[in-house]
């Protein structure tokens, strides 16, 4: 199976699955517990159908969009995702050309493995921000004042992962930073040669939004260590307030799924909020982020740019959740999987389809601007 040969989400998977050593993969594909909310967050979508209008004079489509104060020439943007140099050694800047050729915005994560000065200076589109609130005050201060130096435009604060999720994928393969593995997962990297290869013979993996911060030499720092150690599970909306206080400026939360947290975080300044469930990766049983998306609109889409992510896959995932009022939606395994595939190559060629797809699903819904999709295009079952 080559790139040219995949055409879809679940192709770019196949096609990663064969690249990757199994625990980077499984990494990337699983997702809490029983993994219930990760299917879930797909499957939601096919709960509601599409009404298509005709003979409206569909030749020319606009699917631009403006969120976050920021005008986008697509409807999704890359959600901010970790580590992301262990599934290609471009890691980031490969997610980054690729977003900036499609005129969209990417996000560097606080585990991400480019720094924000880098990435700034080699990328000219949007840049997030994904911020951890960490225990150390001090820490958070100096993260958020090298995120203004560096010129990014958007602070997202992810406030779904005061603890870690029990991923259990990870838990049997001992997946950790640095590496210290099962000997079954020790056997899944040798006969994936190729990926080892690159790993050793490119620039030393590292995690430059915290290296000074974070000792990964003294032994293994798990992701879930990472998060149950360092990450502040006292966190209040006193705390973020202060936040969007200091940052002054687009200040965007992650992990929002209830209306009366919605309603919260527009009475203290935020000028976005992400409807989101990590990707199943965290609160196993979770609601979908899409089935919360009609009511939270309704409540706080006058005073916030409300976004979502989880679970979207198809052009028509993004139509359906812009038709129920968010202003665009994050895509993660969207690209993490052509990025293990394929580079940036992978990715270009995903946010391209991607972008083909919600373009045809326009002109057959009978709509040349996003802001003539509504709910009167929709039924749930």
């Amino acid at each position: 199976m080559r790139l040219r040969d995949c055409h879809n989400f679940h192709d770019f998977r196949r096609l990663a699955l064969r690249r990757l050593p199994r625990p980077i993969f499984d990494y990337i594909d699983g997702a809490a517990d029983d993994e219930a909310t990760h299917r879930r967050n797909t499957a939601s979508f096919e709960r509601c159908d599409l009404v298509p209008n005709v003979l409206r004079g569909v030749e020319a489509v606009d699917v631009s969009v403006t969120v976050m104060g920021q005008k986008l020439a697509v409807p999704f943007y890359c959600s901010p995702t970790a580590l992301q140099r262990l599934f290609h050694y471009r890691g980031e800047h490969a997610v980054a050309a690729a977003a900036a050729k499609y005129g969209t915005m990417f996000g560097v994560s606080s585990l991400g493995t480019v720094s924000l000065e880098d990435l700034r200076k080699a990328h000219d589109t949007p840049q997030v921000y994904q911020f951890y609130y960490h225990k150390d005050r001090g820490l958070n201060r100096a993260m958020m004042q090298r995120a203004k130096d560096a010129g990014v435009e958007i602070m997202m604060l992810t406030v779904d992962s005061i603890t870690g999720g029990n991923r259990e994928r990870d838990l049997r393969t001992g997946f950790s930073i640095p590496f210290k593995l099962t000997p079954g997962a020790m056997f899944q990297f040798a006969i994936k040669p190729t990926w080892g290869i690159d790993y050793v013979t490119h620039e030393r993996f590292k995690l430059p939004q915290l290296d000074k911060h974070l000792d990964m030499g003294g032994g293994p720092m798990s992701i879930s260590r990472y998060f149950t150690e360092m990450l502040d599970p006292s966190m209040t909306w006193d705390d973020v307030a202060e936040m969007v206080q200091q940052w002054n400026g687009q200040f965007c939360l992650k992990g929002i799924m209830s209306v009366a947290d919605a309603k919260h975080a527009a009475q203290i300044g935020c000028t976005g909020i992400v409807l989101s469930n990590h990707g199943g990766r965290q609160l196993d049983g979770s609601r979908a982020p899409f089935d919360q998306l009609a009511e939270i609109v309704d409540f706080v889409g006058d005073r916030i740019d409300v976004m979502m992510d989880g679970g979207i896959q198809r052009g028509t995932h993004v139509l359906k959740a812009l038709s129920l009022g968010a202003k665009a939606v994050g895509v993660g395994r969207l690209y993490l999987y052509p990025l293990a595939a394929a580079g940036q190559a992978g990715v270009e060629r995903a946010l391209g389809l991607l972008r083909t797809e919600i373009e045809r699903a326009m002109k057959l819904m009978g709509c040349t601007a996003i802001a003539q999709l509504s709910r009167d295009n929709l039924r749930f079952r």
